[in-house]
């Protein structure tokens, strides 16, 4: 079950003209986001941070933005059925909401911890990284090859060779109980999951630096994870690059204290 610009449809397909930005040129803004207690008010839904930067995006793109008011209803509805919904808007402003579960595989990932390759090509970098956007080839094909190399996830690079996100989420490296995770300048997407962390770190008087993930750094790094709105916080135990593996603990204090956010009791 799915909705599309104001109609429920109950089939695996959907119907857009063979002129439709979105087929030609992946032109689409979308957010992802995990439903808490089938609730979008839910605190850890996050669903206000999710529309702002849907709505940020369509402001600077000058595309139309949808009403926002059936948005939130089908949202709640589908919520109601699926844990995780896709919520997308097209060029026109017409609005598209999917729905799907969590991945079968995610408790194994949390208790186990995932291997990551080091995607540093070219080719593999996001254009307009710093927004949503449904060209994602870019970060998908980095994924596939990632799988082909037995890794879970890939971790893109910039041009300097600075780490700056894996292709579904923020990356978080600690050490000596300081938290780090790369800055945001137009390179990587400010996640809604990487900000709220930040701000609950930042409540509780711990440090979160952001700068350059420098080669250097990430070599002084004990600990690493990736962060996103599904997953939540996930460690990531081997890093794959050019055929040798950099390993790091997986599960640490400051591991614990990131997946401490996730684990509030709420009224």
């Amino acid at each position: 079950m799915y909705w599309l610009a104001g109609q429920w449809f109950e089939q695996d397909t959907i119907c857009l003209s063979i002129q439709e930005p979105a087929l030609l040129y992946g032109a689409t803004l979308f957010t992802t986001l995990r439903v808490y207690h089938q609730s979008l008010s839910h605190p850890l839904t996050h669903w206000p941070q999710h529309r702002q930067r849907l709505q940020t995006s369509l402001q600077q793109f000058a595309w139309p933005e949808p009403d926002w008011l059936e948005v939130e209803a089908a949202a709640s509805t589908l919520g109601s059925h699926y844990t995780v919904l896709r919520i997308t808007v097209l060029p026109d402003g017409r609005p598209w909401i999917i729905g799907r579960e969590l991945p079968a595989d995610l408790a194994t990932k949390q208790q186990q911890g995932i291997q990551a390759w080091l995607a540093n090509l070219p080719h593999l970098r996001r254009p307009l990284a710093d927004h949503k956007t449904g060209n994602y080839l870019s970060a998908w094909l980095a994924l596939q090859t990632a799988q082909g190399q037995g890794a879970s996830e890939a971790i893109l690079v910039d041009a300097d060779q600075h780490w700056l996100e894996t292709s579904t989420g923020n990356l978080w490296g600690w050490r000596a109980g300081q938290f780090w995770t790369p800055p945001t300048t137009g390179q990587i997407l400010a996640g809604i999951s990487r900000h709220q962390l930040q701000q609950w770190l930042y409540q509780q008087g711990q440090i979160v630096h952001q700068e350059p993930w420098t080669l250097d750094l990430v070599q002084s790094f004990t600990g690493l994870a990736y962060s996103n709105s599904v997953v939540e916080i996930l460690p990531i135990h081997t890093v794959i690059e050019q055929g040798q593996s950099r390993y790091f603990e997986p599960f640490s204090p400051e591991f614990q204290r990131l997946q401490a956010y996730f684990q509030q009791e709420f009224p």
